[in-house]
């Protein structure tokens, strides 16, 4: 099995993630969207300088989160915080999704399809919306379903999905990351039953909205260790 990919979502301080150097990360996510993570471009762009002194191996790329962003805005952030990953979160189209990485080849684009938490939704749904962004993404997130808002919940949705999802994913060749109420105790039930490709946690590593360092390393140890 293939090392899983982890990515630490909601990034803010420059001294947290200074102090997070020595973790083995593939990736951070950067907020743009409406959020109490929001990070405004030059905030972003001090974070991202910081990556190329990463002391664990190779530097994690940047993603930054955006719900439904205009295309000439985009080209303005790009050009001042050097995004690896371009990671949708709202209710951009496939269409849109292949206009994104047409205009920016240099980035990765992601699509985050969202899950209700219960089990009454139909899976062959889910299947059917991954097959709608084969070709136009280069990866899929699955996060929990929030009316309110697009991702950073900190609610899990129900894993029983994910097989029969990650079934439709690999047929079209689509690497599939899980979020949505991942922390350092339940991930290791995750890994355990599930083998994702990648994951992404947020809220999960904070304490009062703050990132943990200790609630950090201990997420990381446990996925870098299955």
């Amino acid at each position: 099995m293939s090392e899983v990919k982890l990515k630490i979502c909601g990034l803010q301080d420059v001294e947290v993630l200074k102090s997070m150097i020595h973790l083995p990360l593939d990736y951070i996510g950067l907020v743009f969207a409406k959020s109490r993570r929001q990070v405004t471009a030059e905030r972003a762009a001090e974070l991202v300088a910081q990556l190329p002194g990463w002391q664990a191996g190779r530097p994690p790329q940047a993603a930054g989160v955006f719900v439904n962003p205009q295309l000439p805005w985009l080209k303005e952030l790009l050009a001042v915080v050097p995004l690896d990953v371009i990671q949708l979160h709202g209710a951009e189209s496939p269409d849109f999704c292949r206009e994104i990485k047409q205009a920016f080849p240099q980035a990765e684009v992601w699509k985050a399809l969202s899950v209700t938490e219960g089990s009454g939704d139909d899976p062959a749904e889910g299947s059917r919306q991954l097959a709608r962004y084969a070709g136009t993404v280069d990866a899929v997130l699955l996060d929990t379903y929030d009316a309110q808002q697009s991702g950073g919940s900190g609610r899990a949705f129900a894993w029983d999905k994910i097989p029969y999802l990650q079934e439709t994913a690999a047929s079209y060749g689509l690497p599939l990351f899980i979020a949505g109420g991942l922390n350092p105790i339940n991930i290791g039930q995750l890994l355990d039953h599930y083998a994702p490709y990648g994951v992404d946690v947020s809220s999960g590593v904070e304490s009062d909205g703050v990132k943990d360092l200790l609630k950090m390393t201990a997420f990381v140890e446990r996925v870098k260790q299955s």
